[in-house]
């Protein structure tokens, strides 16, 4: 059983686990602990790069992002994020990804591009709900019809999972019912087939206060004291002491 139908397989029997990560050494650490996938989202921009908005990552961003994240899962399960306006030429900028390591890619919206994409031999996994190109600001979406409509034109078009954001729990649970396809939530309950956070986000590393992201660990804190103490140290000259010096 190959990756994709192992992830399809997995719908309303074991859940989905999913981290967003950006470079080698957090991707090996998600490795280590069996990651069911791990996303290259294009939020490298607001997290990494410093971006105001994701419509500033470029196609180089995510295929230098994607060859990181690689080199560190050399055998997980990879999906990249298309960029904003990627589609203009999405063969060929989707190939772009799958030769930098990813195993697939993900499309916001956009079922034709999804076709098209999967026609050529490149899996897709699908989102809707809030879309972070394209939306204003963030909403929560509770149109049902809308919603479901939007989800069963991806799955038709070939899509393999589709990732719901900020869509209202039990809306999230009527859609995961009615389609074959796994949903990934972000934002949208618990009764999708499987989870995505930024791993940043779960770590305590970022800014972001958003009702749906749970922090695990508070690396920022810890990260600040380190910083913190070895100024001190240099400045005190107790660091570098013999034990770390040659001699």
């Amino acid at each position: 059983m190959n990756s994709i139908e192992k992830i399809k397989s997995m719908k309303g029997k074991e859940a989905i686990v999913v981290l967003t990560c950006y470079g080698y050494p957090m991707a090996r650490i998600l490795e280590e602990r069996g990651i069911d996938i791990i996303l290259i989202g294009d939020s490298l921009g607001n997290v990494v790069l410093g971006y105001e908005s994701t419509q500033e990552v470029t196609m180089g961003d995510m295929v230098r992002h994607t060859g990181a994240v690689r080199r560190g899962a050399v055998s997980s399960f990879i999906v990249a994020d298309m960029p904003y306006k990627s589609e203009d030429d999405a063969v060929k900028n989707a190939n772009m990804l799958m030769d930098s390591g990813a195993d697939a890619v993900k499309v916001e919206g956009k079922p034709l591009i999804v076709k098209t994409l999967v026609q050529n031999g490149i899996p897709v996994m699908g989102h809707v709900g809030y879309l972070p190109q394209t939306d204003e600001k963030p909403s929560v979406h509770k149109d049902f019809n809308k919603l479901l409509m939007e989800a069963e034109a991806l799955q038709a078009a070939g899509a393999f999972a589709v990732v719901l954001e900020m869509v209202q729990s039990d809306i999230a649970k009527k859609i995961t019912d009615f389609l074959t396809i796994p949903t990934i939530g972000i934002g949208a309950g618990p009764y999708c087939d499987g989870q995505v956070l930024v791993v940043n986000d779960i770590l305590g590393m970022s800014d972001m206060n958003l009702k749906f992201v749970k922090q695990y660990a508070n690396i920022n804190k810890d990260i600040s004291q380190a910083v913190k103490d070895y100024k001190k140290e240099v400045k005190s000259g107790e660091f570098p002491d013999e034990k770390h010096s040659f001699n």
